[in-house]
């Protein structure tokens, strides 16, 4: 038999067995060398590298503080949000491989059309990075998130969210899309509530996604909060009642301003009409416009009051003394200074201010020289601002020539020749209603209160004080700013407005106003501009004002009714009509 043949094979000791063993052990030895080469001598050049397209150093974005009123409720917060924006670069790239219905998407969450949205990439060609869309609502973050659109991402942002709306818009303000204050104290307290962004070192996939967090460079500091002296519950109520008045009325706009008595604290503060600050289209200039600090006006019959403290301080009268208004007007300078067509008489230093008599107070100027006249004028603050901080705030204005005539400082005792704005009036009330004590005005919550400076004598503060409750009683031209169960003290204001070198027949009408009168505690200025309605006295238009927030407020604050004998009666009444 034929034996089988054997299959072909290297003999082990060959000289072709070894030389393939050697090229083979130089392959893997080569290998080894190389993997070392690699991973020692070349290791941080090759991780630097792997780095520079993957590690990338991303902000810790960090909120607002928070603002709240002094009872703690919020008026300010900052809602976490997603930013959609684009790789420009990456795009371009992508762009012949993204369908058309891609590019549609993209255009509505611009707010563009497709040939909008197109020509709005190739303008931004070779950029990196471009918004397309800020502060998106859920729903439409969470189609971007389905999309996967290479070159599309979202990045996380606060919006700022205002609980209230309109009701504190002119004086909280609002942030613009980048979370910078803009408005109000927004604005005023930027620098403390916004903050500071950290920075950390993070990995991301190829849809940049971070997929590992490495070390923080920097630690996010978020903004601190912000307490305000503003009460929410006394201003929405003045909201209401304001906003009422001015729709009622038809009047251009109106602002209203309450202080605590006791702190010199804001305790309400609004102008009308207002704008809900969550809503970028409804933020229009002329509606963002706070009038309580910005808008000055000429004061009116409101000032008369100043003018009988400078009289008594001076020492020119006294409480007793009586002033001759017969026959109710006086010619000065060729100019007539009139009581509306009505002669009061002999009237007291109290008549004066009851009946607003234009006669008296001038008669009352004019024993005074300049100094003693406008002293009380400047000390309780007209001619300069609060230095509440707040933007924007107006001086109103007190320029006097040193010659003026006769007329020109009659004219300055019953509230006209100078300007002031409701903020400051409300300020003046509040020096009258503290005693002649005057504080700094603060819109923050204070934790202590400020001694103040005693700018008028405590004895004339009161007298005068009495002497303006007068105005809501019996005979007076405020009485429909009369509170039950509360005595109040107050002064109307009827200014014809000037225009063209004349005054027409358009009106800035205030009430300002102390309550209670046996132991102040607010003062406040209810202004309304322009009311073109039938009724355009200010014992009309805004003492009914004063009177609603007034009730509602003194009563959250807890505040001692001091009309004892008028409760008394009424309830005495209640009991009788019940039995």
């Amino acid at each position: 038999m034929k034996q089988a043949r054997r299959p072909n094979s290297i003999p082990t000791g060959t000289a072709r067995y070894y030389v393939l063993m050697v090229l083979l052990s130089c392959a893997f030895i080569g290998l080894f060398i190389r993997a070392a080469y690699l991973q020692v001598d070349k290791a941080e050049d090759l991780i630097g590298k792997a780095d520079s397209r993957s590690v990338r150093d991303k902000e810790i974005v960090t909120h607002r503080g928070l603002i709240y009123d002094r009872n703690g409720v919020e008026l300010a917060v900052s809602v976490p949000v997603k930013s959609v924006w684009i790789d420009v670069t990456e795009i371009m790239k992508k762009s012949p491989t993204l369908a058309e219905e891609d590019w549609n998407r993209l255009a509505v969450i611009a707010k563009k059309t497709p040939k909008e949205f197109k020509q709005w990439i190739v303008e931004r060609k070779g950029r990196q990075f471009a918004w397309v869309a800020r502060h998106l609502d859920p729903k439409m973050a969470s189609i971007v998130k389905t999309l996967q659109l290479p070159g599309v991402y979202l990045r996380d942002e606060f919006r700022r969210y205002y609980p209230s709306a309109e009701i504190t818009a002119h004086l909280i303000g609002f942030t613009d899309v980048d979370d910078k204050g803009r408005e109000g104290l927004e604005r005023a307290y930027d620098d403390l509530l916004r903050g500071k962004s950290g920075k950390e070192k993070v990995r991301l996939d190829l849809q940049r996604r971070v997929i590992e967090q490495q070390e923080v460079i920097a630690q996010a500091e978020k903004g601190e909060n912000l307490y305000l002296s503003i009460d929410s519950r006394i201003q929405t109520i003045a909201y209401k009642a304001l906003k009422t008045a001015v729709l009622k009325h038809r009047a251009r706009s109106g602002a209203l301003v309450m202080i605590d008595v006791d702190s010199g604290e804001v305790l309400a503060l609004l102008s009308q009409p207002s704008y809900n600050p969550n809503r970028f289209d409804s933020r229009h200039s002329k509606l963002t416009r706070n009038s309580a600090f910005v808008d000055s006006f000429e004061p009116g019959s409101t000032a008369k009051p100043l003018t009988v403290v400078s009289a008594l301080e001076s020492g020119v009268v006294n409480v007793h003394s009586k002033i001759n208004t017969s026959p109710g007007r006086i010619r000065l300078n060729g100019y007539w200074v009139k009581d509306g067509g009505k002669n009061y008489g002999v009237l007291d230093v109290g008549g004066v201010i009851q009946k607003s008599s234009n006669v008296g107070v001038t008669k009352l100027a004019r024993m005074m020289n300049d100094e003693e006249f406008l002293s009380t004028f400047y000390q309780v603050g007209f001619g300069v601002d609060t230095a509440s901080g707040f933007p924007g705030e107006s001086a109103g204005r007190m320029n006097f020539r040193n010659n003026w005539s006769d007329i020109e400082k009659a004219n300055v005792s019953f509230g006209y020749g100078f300007m002031v704005t409701p903020v400051q009036l409300a300020q003046a009330y509040a020096v009258l209603g503290a005693y002649g004590v005057k504080r700094p005005l603060s819109l923050i919550k204070r934790d202590l209160i400020p001694q103040g400076t005693q700018v008028i004598s405590k004895q004339v503060s009161r007298q005068v004080v009495n002497m303006m409750e007068t105005v809501v009683g019996e005979g007076g031209t405020g009485k429909k700013a009369q509170v039950y169960g509360y005595r109040i003290a107050g002064k109307t204001g009827t200014a014809r407005k000037a225009e063209a070198g004349s005054y027409g027949d358009q009106y800035a009408v205030f009430f300002a106003g102390i309550a209670p009168v046996s132991n102040p505690k607010i003062a406040m200025v209810v202004f309304v501009n322009e009311p073109n309605s039938e009724e355009y006295y200010a014992g009309d238009v805004a003492a009914p004002v004063f009177a609603k927030v007034a009730e509602e407020s003194l009563r959250l604050l807890n505040v001692k009714p001091d009309q004892v004998e008028t409760v008394a009666v009424n309830q005495i009444a209640k009991r009788q009509n019940n039995g």
